[in-house]
């Protein structure tokens, strides 16, 4: 039950690809998404130097035979990694699956991906953009709505319309995401039209989630309306959970803070000390509205098999309504 042409084509046994996670989707994380049956992804600009990068690779392989991929980023940083180097080292390290994210497909990658056979997924929030990507190439596009949490994009066009709306119009595989918690969720996603779900906001609330179990138990008590979208004037827009830091950001914006101004409030180094210290105040992290519906932390494999379970027990009694 459940297998899907991504299923088939990524080698994963459930159709939930592991939403990447900047300064999170670190190995053990990934490996224990790609244990549980979905695809983790190593997201590669974490990772600062080229030796970082090549053994963050290692130890994913070290630490799982099942498939993993790579994110690949392409939104403007303050610390740009080279994406051609980084590419011929997951090469060389025998990856086999590439995702693309950012505010447009990589034109200059693409010779590259289809020279070394990889598959290629690009993650996108409109179907312009799934269509430029699917021209290009692409084997499968990711597209996300509204609800969801990190990027959004500047559509603002939620899920139960979205993911129609692109599988319809592409001849390639389309994973969908956006709110996406559970087996009900996942159920929707692929009647909708998808053929795989990415999740991310219920899989932080995972024993394996490498983040302070206070932020672990402050999450698992958001409700659905605890999110905010910051840092969408400057272009960047971005859901995250609405704590002090967040508010303090959104404040900034209502004010015409500088760019500078606001990249300082939201630096990266801030929600990294909240990761590890616990102090819930101290920086942003990114979550979907869905974060209502995740109330428990578990091993990654009962989150999984949790959804599983459901999609088939959902999946069965709406059938039984035909």
């Amino acid at each position: 039950m459940f297998k899907t042409k991504v299923t088939e084509m990524l080698g994963i046994e459930y159709p939930i690809i592991a939403g990447t996670m900047m300064w999170l989707s670190k190995p053990d994380f990934v490996a224990a998404h790609s244990n549980a049956g979905c695809l983790g992804l190593v997201c590669s600009a974490m990772w600062k130097t080229e030796d970082e990068f090549r053994d963050a690779l290692k130890e994913v392989k070290d630490k799982t035979d099942k498939p993993f991929g790579v994110n690949l980023n392409l939104f403007p940083a303050m610390q740009p990694i080279d994406n051609k180097v980084y590419l011929e080292i997951l090469l060389d390290e025998g990856v086999k699956i590439i995702e693309t994210s950012g505010h447009k497909a990589p034109e200059d990658l693409v010779g590259s991906f289809k020279e070394a056979g990889v598959t290629w997924i690009h993650k996108c929030v409109g179907l312009r953009y799934a269509r430029k990507a699917a021209s290009l190439g692409a084997d499968m596009v990711t597209v996300v709505g509204y609800e969801n949490g990190g990027a959004t994009g500047i559509l603002d066009i939620g899920t139960l319309v979205l993911i129609p709306r692109v599988a319809g119009a592409l001849d390639i595989p389309v994973i969908g995401g956006g709110g996406v918690s559970d087996g009900r969720g996942l159920v929707a996603v692929l009647a909708l039209g998808a053929e795989g779900v990415i999740i991310g906001t219920r899989l932080l609330l995972s024993d394996e989630a490498p983040i302070h179990d206070n932020l672990k138990k402050a999450l698992a008590e958001a409700q659905e309306t605890e999110t905010v979208l910051a840092m969408r004037s400057i272009g960047n827009t971005h859901r995250i959970w609405k704590n002090e830091k967040a508010a303090l950001i959104v404040e900034m914006e209502s004010k015409n803070a500088t760019l500078e101004e606001i990249v300082k409030a939201a630096a990266g180094e801030m929600d990294k000390q909240m990761f590890e210290s616990g102090d819930v105040s101290k920086g942003t992290i990114s979550v979907g509205q869905g974060v209502g519906l995740c109330n428990d932390i578990k091993p990654m494999k009962e989150v999984v098999q949790d959804i599983m379970n459901e999609a088939k027990e959902v999946a069965g009694r709406v059938g039984g309504l035909a």
